[in-house]
């Protein structure tokens, strides 16, 4: 079966490489860490206890820093490594636990994965939500290298499409030696793919755990100052927008503009003017960074004069020009500070087809959130929030003006919805525990 693994490998490989080729020479993506992804990772001590950690991207590396604090504290003397698929995912990784502690995760082939796990030496494997990789899984059981799965997340759909692939991919989930589901209905789905029932357990989202509640974010003032932000203007932010969204908000914010009953048209970042008089501001922030020049395109083209957070520095302020400006957020790792200033937000990659963005650090936040219908990727959270009338879901682009101004001329409403939100928040954490618990059991055991 290994052969056959490789094989079908080898063909996909073949068949991605020229869109490989494509994000790497012209869209910029993944042009690092090649040999990584090969096997050649750093040489890890053998006789050390180590925790080899997989988060494929940024969502999933977000997840993780409480476990890995947890971990730490109660395995002082193991190391915790990572592995990130994505750029951004890796970026992240890096600068939450330092370069010489992350990878790029091996292709897997046989051969590579080989000499990854030769190099990396685990004494266990932990991949975050899914990320169950044939070839990783089996010869990782063959080392007597426990794998587990945290967070898991197991859409309906995948379900069926690796439940298609017969015994072959229930020999390798069989071989998974405990999985941490999201809810139930994620763990009956794991269960159906071969897990044994005794090795599945409901431990909530580790994403809620990561949602830190506060009112405060350090930095987000400093941010308001170098972007003239007026903090008594009323301020949208569309956060982790997606491709074909942008033109839709700004569509939306041309409308709002011109239904504000209280707008006085010119006014922008960093007027003196009172509230009362000056329609809401508009900050976008994309959720890759390879379309930042891209959507400070839309923007300008659009007629609104864009102010790039890359181009204001900490401590020296906009100077305001004539005309209306939307702000772009073209800067990793400030996505909570625009949230912790902002009076309502948009959620992106939910208007579009694209399986939506996480609401629940909006949540965490306190914030009225807004989103579109699509949002497969986060469906748990959504469900909660919604259940708890902590979010407002629009069907389309056409309703989002009007929910965006309800929330801006309710403050009372806002702030309710806000806090609802929030206490969703706190009633489901507690993930880290249980998984924390999980993992240390079994090394403790082993």
């Amino acid at each position: 079966m290994q052969w056959i693994a490789n094989l079908v490998y080898l063909v996909a490989g073949l068949l991605y490489l020229p869109f490989a080729l494509y994000q790497a020479l012209i869209v910029g993506k993944n042009r690092r860490g090649w040999g990584e992804r090969f096997g050649f990772v750093r040489e890890f001590d053998p006789n050390k206890q180590r925790i080899w950690i997989h988060a494929v991207s940024l969502g999933e590396v977000n997840a993780t820093p409480r476990l890995v604090e947890s971990l730490r504290r109660r395995l002082a003397h193991a190391e915790v490594v990572f592995s990130t698929t994505t750029d951004t995912g890796y970026a992240r990784a890096v600068q939450l636990y330092g370069t010489d502690r992350v990878f790029r995760f091996p292709l897997d082939f046989s051969p590579v994965v080989s000499r990854a796990l030769r190099r990396v030496s685990p004494s266990m494997i932990v991949l975050v939500e899914l990320e169950v990789w044939y070839n990783l899984v089996r010869m990782a059981t063959r080392r007597g290298i426990p794998v587990v799965v945290v967070n898991g997340r197991l859409t309906p759909r995948s379900a069926v499409r690796l439940r298609r692939l017969g015994r072959t991919i229930q020999c390798i989930f069989r071989n998974l030696v405990w999985v941490g589901a999201q809810d139930e209905a994620i763990a009956s789905r794991f269960r159906s793919l071969g897990v044994p029932a005794d090795r599945v357990e409901v431990t909530s989202s580790l994403k809620w755990d990561s949602a830190a509640v506060t009112d405060q974010v350090e930095g987000a003032e400093a941010l308001a100052c170098a972007l003239g932000i007026d903090r008594r203007r009323p301020l949208w932010v569309c956060g982790s927008t997606g491709p074909g969204e942008e033109t839709m908000i700004l569509d939306a914010y041309r409308r709002l503009l011109d239904d504000w009953p209280c707008l006085a048209r010119g006014v922008q970042a960093g007027s003196t003017e009172k509230s009362d008089v000056a329609g809401p501001l508009l900050a976008i922030v994309p959720r890759k960074p390879e379309r930042f020049d891209e959507v400070a395109r839309i923007i300008e083209r659009a007629g609104f004069r864009c102010i790039r957070r890359s181009d204001c520095c900490d401590g020296i302020q906009v100077v305001p020009k004539p005309g209306p400006v939307v702000l772009l957020g073209d800067t990793m790792g400030e996505l909570r500070k625009f949230y912790s200033l902002a009076d309502v937000v948009f959620v992106g990659r939910t208007l579009v087809p694209l399986g939506g963005s996480d609401p629940m650090e909006v949540a965490a936040l306190g914030k009225p959130i807004v989103i579109g219908p699509h949002t497969e990727n986060f469906q748990l959270p959504v469900i909660a929030l919604h259940t708890a009338d902590a979010i407002r879901i629009v069907e389309s682009a056409d309703a989002l003006p009007s929910a965006i101004e309800a929330f801006l001329q309710d403050e009372d409403a806002a702030a309710e919805i806000g806090l609802r939100a929030r206490e969703v928040v706190v009633d489901n954490q507690g993930a880290t525990k249980r998984t924390a618990d999980a993992i240390v059991g079994l090394l403790e055991a082993g």
